[in-house]
């Protein structure tokens, strides 16, 4: 008699667990996609108020390429005295001194796009240091002119990064 109840309690516990697994299953994958739609929500939220200051931060980088492109930075700094090394030493200033201004907007640009800009920052100093160190330099007018013909040869470090910038915009609209 008891294995009789014991298969009867059986036949009506096993239509009732499966029933239950059932429902459980239902009801987990229903709070799952709730809760995916909600965080898409926020996300979609998120970058809507996000947007606009990775933009900002976007056209800060950009005119701070723009800022130490020699060309411009040369024309923009005249040299305080004759001396070449004062002068280098200015520039390498004001160069450093619009990177720490622009330093926070890392934050918002993808790691590659700020490892370009850096590159292209110390690219332009490393440039100044170099073309001081020649011989045929002997002062800061004349820096200044064998920068400007150097950069005829070549295109500018800022201008590559800033063309890597506007891409990675586009990427973003």
């Amino acid at each position: 008699m008891n294995s009789d109840k014991i298969l009867e309690l059986a036949f009506y516990t096993l239509p009732a667990l499966i029933t239950g697994g059932v429902a459980y299953y239902l009801f987990q994958s229903y709070f799952n996609d709730q809760q995916n739609t909600r965080r898409w929500l926020v996300q979609k939220e998120n970058q809507k108020q996000s947007l606009p200051l990775r933009l900002q931060a976007y056209e800060r980088l950009a005119l701070f390429l723009e800022r130490i492109n020699a060309a411009k930075l040369l024309i923009r700094v005249a040299p305080l005295s004759d001396d070449k090394n004062d002068y280098e030493r200015l520039l390498i200033q004001h160069i450093e001194q619009e990177y720490e201004h622009n330093l926070t907007q890392q934050v918002y640009v993808s790691d590659e796009c700020w490892t370009i800009i850096i590159t292209a920052k110390n690219t332009i100093i490393q440039n100044i240091m170099q073309t001081n160190l020649s011989e045929k330099v002997d002062s800061a007018q004349k820096l200044r002119e064998t920068i400007l013909n150097d950069l005829l040869d070549s295109q500018s470090p800022s201008t590559i990064a800033l063309s890597f910038l506007k891409n990675e915009v586009k990427g973003i609209l």
